[in-house]
């Protein structure tokens, strides 16, 4: 291995993109440490996202493009990364957002020093305005996650750490992934194999560094913005059951209050507007079972919710 090998690979999953893809990739190369690779995974686009990774594959060696003739969905196309990477460390970017230039460099400096399994860093979203987008402030809940700097720490000494759920917000050693994948076939895929990941590590690190700007699209076609959709609900409810199965699976009882307390505080409250007028009465049934059980669960004595949310369903 010479000094300017990869030391770390980026893998880059988008379908239908191409008016997001171009900042990306120019966020890859405008990064400070330059040992990077990046496998581009076009997931069945059916615009000009293949052609815009073909193109940065040409052009700089450190690209790779690989193309899906139909979509296999997020899972399938991080997988399929996951299995070509060969550097000392690796992280996700989507397609449609953007690195922070320092972000490799300063988490891959951090593992280099404290030799835990991943490292996880702020993150801020960016909203469309005028022909832009204006990145926001980092949310509290993502500042209990990651703020202060806490090195080579664990689930025990930080609970909060699990609201930092995101893929794209972690550099890990390679090594770390060798039995670790990503669900198929269902939207909100990160949401377990992040808790996984703190119940699984010997020891993880924590910055407040914002290390990625995370794009709502303005047309709301993100899966994010999509959660009227009863397709989606399910998918989102799963994996908020499945989070917090792994955590209460692993005894991690604080770090299940953290997860309770911020579902109370970000989903329950907009989940239960859409399901009011929503025209499908089983969208408001499967809202009211998994507030059911959120209720039945031993730590939900534990959380905090809103008092707005509290009143609202009379606890």
């Amino acid at each position: 291995m010479t000094a300017s090998d990869p030391i770390v690979t980026l893998v880059v999953p988008g379908r239908d993109i191409a008016a997001f893809a171009p900042a990306a990739l120019d966020s890859l190369r405008a990064q400070t440490e330059r040992r990077w690779r990046a496998i581009l995974i076009d997931d069945g686009s059916t615009d000009d996202t293949g052609a815009i990774f073909d193109a940065a594959a040409a052009a700089d060696r450190r690209f790779t493009a690989i193309h899906h003739p139909a979509s296999r969905g997020l899972g399938a196309a991080r997988n399929l990364g996951l299995d070509r990477v060969d550097t000392r460390y690796l992280g996700f970017l989507d397609g449609d957002d953007e690195l922070l230039p320092d972000a490799l460099a300063r988490m891959t400096r951090t593992l280099d020093h404290t030799g835990s399994d991943f490292v996880a860093g702020a993150y801020v979203r960016s909203r469309p305005e005028g022909s832009g987008y204006v990145a926001g402030r980092v949310q509290p809940w993502v500042a209990a996650a990651t703020s202060p700097e806490r090195l080579g720490t664990t689930l025990t000494a930080h609970p909060q750490a699990v609201s930092n759920i995101v893929a794209w917000s972690k550099v890990s050693r390679t090594a770390f992934w060798r039995d670790l994948r990503f669900p198929e076939g269902v939207a909100y895929e990160d949401q377990v194999v992040a808790q996984l990941m703190y119940t699984r590590a010997r020891a993880f690190d924590v910055i407040p560094d914002v290390v990625v700007r995370w794009r709502l699209r303005a047309d709301g076609t993100s899966i994010t913005q999509s959660k009227s959709q009863l397709s989606v609900l399910r998918d989102y409810l799963a994996a908020l059951r499945g989070g917090i199965r792994v955590l209460h699976d692993a005894g991690a009882r604080a770090s299940v209050t953290a997860r309770l307390d911020l579902i109370l505080a970000m989903d329950i409250a907009p989940l239960l507007e859409i399901a009011s007028t929503h025209p499908d009465p089983a969208y408001a049934a499967e809202v009211d079972a998994f507030i059911a059980e959120l209720r039945a669960l031993p730590e939900f004595a534990d959380a905090a919710p809103d008092p707005a949310i509290a009143a609202a369903l009379a606890w």
